[in-house]
């Protein structure tokens, strides 16, 4: 019988594991020939050291949360030489990731797809200054929204939530003067937002340009919304930026395709990584890690 790691976080999203979805779930594993061992998440981190000192025993590694959970229990993967295959439960509120893979969002029918009926596919991994990302890292405008919007308002609204706290944050921001070095190209100007993606859904909305994204081609999906002429411009560059408007009239935005890149601004530049805190610095280096892991995918 293979041998099965299931990590889940008890209080992502509206706790669905606490509210009976747990068992269902793990009946599913254990009529697909799973022997299971399960961890509940104990604290921030916990998914990550878990998934890094647990995961080389076992055939395949399931996790259950939200985007924060994959992506802890992606870089607890990522610093094994060989690490398991990767399935995902959408636990959380918003599921970007879950979009992405084609996952169904009830718990039975999700761990279906991870357990037995999904397909093991190669993505790409990122890595901002070595540390790894499931599927965006980015700063200024909205970024701090993913990290400071209370649960129970993401529970409410979904990816509204971060619509409205993004748009109420507008008059507090300043644009960073930033050096972009990229595959052998540069680019200096203010910015008031940038992006580095590989996912079709970014806070419950379709990213610019969504068609582009394939998720195993060594290639980033970059946005960046430069400085306006007036606030009336940046609003309708941030609003195309969310697919609120057809398309951008003020020419803020800043589209292209990399693999590497660096980012360097004599202030200290605030990121996120998948909808948590990515730490701060002045030099920012950011890397496709081609085909890093194999994740379970839907049809």
């Amino acid at each position: 019988m293979n041998r099965l790691l299931f990590i889940y976080n008890p209080t992502s999203g509206t706790a669905q594991a606490a509210k009976g979805a747990l068992s269902p779930v793990l009946d599913v594993f254990t009529k697909s020939g799973w022997l299971t061992t399960v961890y509940p998440t104990q604290c921030k981190g916990d998914a990550l050291r878990t998934a890094r000192e647990l995961a080389g025993q076992f055939d395949r590694v399931i996790c259950a949360g939200g985007d924060g959970t994959l992506s802890e229990v992606t870089a607890g993967l990522m610093a094994l030489e060989s690490p398991p295959p990767l399935g995902y439960i959408p636990f959380g509120s918003t599921n970007d990731c879950a979009t992405t893979l084609r996952l169904p969002r009830k718990p039975r029918e999700a761990a279906l797809v991870a357990a037995g009926t999904g397909v093991p596919v190669p993505i790409d991994v990122g890595r901002l200054n070595d540390r790894p990302f499931i599927y965006v890292a980015a700063f200024g405008a909205f970024t701090k929204v993913a990290y400071d919007t209370p649960q129970d308002l993401k529970n409410t609204f979904g990816h509204l939530a971060y619509i409205f706290a993004g748009i109420a944050s507008l008059p507090t921001i300043a644009p960073y003067h930033i050096r972009v070095e990229y595959d052998g190209q540069v680019l200096e100007d203010d910015f008031f937002f940038g992006m580095v993606s590989n996912s079709q859904s970014i806070g419950g909305i379709k990213p610019p340009k969504v068609e582009q994204v394939v998720l195993d081609d060594g290639l980033f999906e970059v946005t960046l919304v430069k400085k306006p002429l007036n606030l009336t411009d940046l609003t309708d560059g941030l609003q195309a930026l969310v697919n609120l408007s057809p398309a951008d009239r003020s020419g803020a935005l800043v589209q292209f395709q990399a693999s590497r890149l660096t980012f360097t601004c004599e202030q200290s530049i605030p990121w996120t990584l998948d909808g948590e805190f990515g730490g701060s610095q002045t030099v920012s280096r950011v890397e496709n890690c081609k085909k890093a892991l194999n994740m379970i995918r839907g049809a």
